[in-house]
C-alpha cells in the first residue's frame, strides 16, 4: 500500500478550512470527519495537522501558564475542602459528645 504524501500548502489549506468551518458543526471532530474526505485524507490525519497547527500558534508558555493557573485553582479548592472537612469533623465530634452527655 502506497503512502500518500501531502504538500505543506495542502496541509495548511486543510487546517484553514477546518478552522473556518468548525463553527458550523456541533464539534471539532464532526467538522474533521466532514472535511477530511474533501481533502483526500483520513480524519485522523487532519486531526493531527490541526493539533500541530494549534501547538505552533499557541506558545508553550501560554499553555504552561494556563496549567499553572489550573494548579493554583485546584490548590485553592483543595484548601477550602480541607477546611470544610475539618468543620464537619468538629461538628460531628460535638454532636457525639452532646449525645453522650444526655
Amino acid at each position: 500500500m502506497k503512502r500518500q504524501t501531502y504538500t505543506p500548502e495542502i496541509k495548511e489549506r486543510a487546517v484553514r478550512m477546518l478552522i473556518e468551518a468548525k463553527d458550523d458543526y456541533p464539534s471539532t471532530w464532526s467538522a474533521i470527519k466532514a472535511i477530511a474526505p474533501k481533502i483526500g485524507c483520513t480524519p485522523e490525519t487532519l486531526r493531527s495537522w490541526h493539533k500541530k497547527h494549534i501547538d505552533k500558534t499557541i506558545p508553550a508558555n501560554v499553555q504552561a501558564q494556563s496549567q499553572a493557573e489550573r494548579i493554583k485553582e485546584l490548590e485553592r479548592e483543595n484548601k477550602e475542602l480541607k477546611q470544610a472537612n475539618e468543620i464537619i469533623r468538629k461538628a460531628a465530634a460535638f454532636f457525639v459528645q452532646a449525645k453522650l452527655d444526655r
